[in-house]
Formats: structure tokens, sequence, C-alpha cells
């Protein structure tokens, strides 16, 4: 299960990257909004995190199931464990949001919202934020997990790239959110 889980993180991360840079164009006007292939990239993204947080939900439980039979639960030993379990949560909260925000219309050529303001912004970054966290502390483990020779290197390399797509993303929702205030 956990050698399953490993290969559709590695699906919604392609997936997100081809998500984040689309839509980080589609944010700052250099590309048209409301493109099928972003859509239907976004919906498959979303059906692999769906898989994914039901194989996370099984993995806790048969590790709480665990905890609770021998009696230890080792809570500040586990806390990277915690944090893995937390900040998932957070992003099915925050991806619940990033929908709500982003399902607008097609008028005229351009993609329409209802008005994004200060707080659809904080929400926005917290979901950045909250990706960001969860990539970190799970990349070594999804590295591992995939049989990666070199799995410093490699989960060094996807960190980066993922960091840099998650600066663009945070940058393209300031810019969009500054769109709102000017224009």
């Amino acid at each position: 299960m956990r050698k399953l889980n490993g290969i559709v993180s590695m699906c919604i991360i392609v997936l997100f990257l081809i998500h984040a840079a689309m839509g980080a164009l589609q944010l700052t006007g250099l590309i048209p909004g409301g493109s099928l292939f972003m859509k239907a990239a976004a919906w498959t993204m979303v059906a692999f995190t769906v898989v994914h947080m039901v194989i996370g939900i099984k993995l806790t439980a048969d590790t709480l199931k665990a905890l609770k039979k021998s009696g230890a639960g080792y809570f500040r030993e586990n806390r990277l464990f915690w944090i893995r379990r937390i900040s998932g949560m957070a992003i099915i909260a925050f991806i619940a949001v990033h929908v709500m925000v982003f399902l607008g219309s097609q008028e005229g050529g351009a993609f329409r919202l209802t008005e994004f303001n200060g707080i659809r912004l904080a929400g926005q970054i917290l979901l950045v934020v909250s990706v960001a966290l969860h990539v970190i502390s799970n990349i070594k483990p999804l590295m591992l997990g995939l049989g990666a020779k070199d799995h410093k290197a490699l989960g060094a390399d996807m960190l980066f790239v993922i960091s840099v797509m998650l600066l663009l993303s945070g940058i393209a929702f300031v810019i969009y959110y500054i769109r709102w205030r000017v224009f």
C-alpha cells in the first residue's frame, strides 16, 4: 500500500507542477483562463489527492492501532508523523477553499471570479505554506519508498523545483490580488 501511495504522490506532484505553472501564468494575465486542459489536470489531481488521502487515513489508523496496542504513544518522538498528518489535513481544507475561490465563469474571453479579497488571498497563501510543509516533511520517505538510489540528491532536486513553483504560485496569488485591487 505504501508503494501505491508513493506512485499516487508522484502523480500528484507532477500534476501540481503543471497546475501551478499554468495557474500562475493565468493569474498574472499571461495566458487566458478557462483552459479545458487546466480543468482536466486540476480535477485529475483532486482524484489522485482523494486516493492519497484514503490511503493516508488507512495507514494512520493502522499506526494508531499499533500505538494503542503497544501502550506507548511516544507523541514527542513521533512529531514528524503528526506534522505529516496535520499538514495533510490542512491541505485538504485549503484545497476546498481553493476550489471554491477559483470556480468562475468565462465572460468575453476573460476568466471572472467573485471578488478576490484579502481573506481569499490569505487562504491561498496558507495552501501554499501547507503544501510546502507537507512536501518537505514527506520527500525523504517518498524517495525511499520509490527506491530512489540517490534519494538525497533527487529529493533535494525535487524540493528545489517544488519550492520554486510554490514561490511563483504565492507571487501569482499576490499579483492577482493586486490586479483585483487596482483594476
